[in-house]
């Protein structure tokens, strides 16, 4: 009897189910969800207007980013020096009118996992915020006081540079994975940068 195959081999039919996609591990899923960063200063037109448009521009895809100021001390419109600096620095201003801390306490639809505070009035004054966020005091002057329009525009350009480098390191952080108190020590690491 010729025991030789021709062909190929005769696979015999399981009687178990067909499996199922294996489910993505717990830490990817998490990777891929946006962390909410809220920007603290007085009158949500210029600091905080500049950090939510710069973490928006270099880390869209990691970050979801807000900006606020202080209820009734609260701005008509976004300064002109914010407009300037973003401007020079090719970063597109956010479609956003100032508004108070007011809207995110309580939590609206955005509550968020860290809150940075811009101007160190404010970082004495916030509120309790939801969800116990991250909280950090990265101080810079107040630009918005200096009277003329062009020495305003410089000092927001550098304003805007120096967070530019906080905001790259930020987003390059291992926000997950690291215990609570290391991020928290991290982020407010960066509030000490020239």
């Amino acid at each position: 009897m010729d025991k030789t195959r021709h062909g190929p081999p005769h696979k015999r039919p399981s009687n178990r189910a067909p499996s199922k996609p294996a489910k993505p591990a717990l830490h990817s899923v998490v990777m891929h969800r946006k962390i909410n960063v809220l920007f603290v200063s007085r009158r949500n037109t210029l600091r905080s207007v500049m950090a939510q448009a710069c973490l928006t521009h270099i880390a869209e895809k990691r970050f979801h980013a807000r900006s606020c100021g202080q209820p009734l001390r609260i701005g008509a419109a976004v300064d002109p020096a914010a407009v300037s600096a973003l401007r020079t620095a090719g970063i597109p201003l956010p479609e956003i009118k100032p508004r108070g801390w007011n809207e995110f306490v309580p939590a609206r639809g955005f509550e968020a996992e860290f809150v940075i505070a811009l101007d160190a009035d404010i970082d004495r004054l916030q509120p309790a915020w939801p969800g116990q966020p991250h909280t950090a005091l990265w101080a810079y002057p107040d630009t918005a006081a200096i009277a003329d329009p062009e020495e305003a525009a410089h000092k927001a350009l550098q304003t805007l540079y120096s967070m530019r480098r906080r905001l790259e390191l930020l987003a390059s952080l291992p926000l997950y994975g690291s215990d609570r108190e290391s991020v928290r020590a991290d982020i407010r690491d960066l509030g000490y940068m020239a």
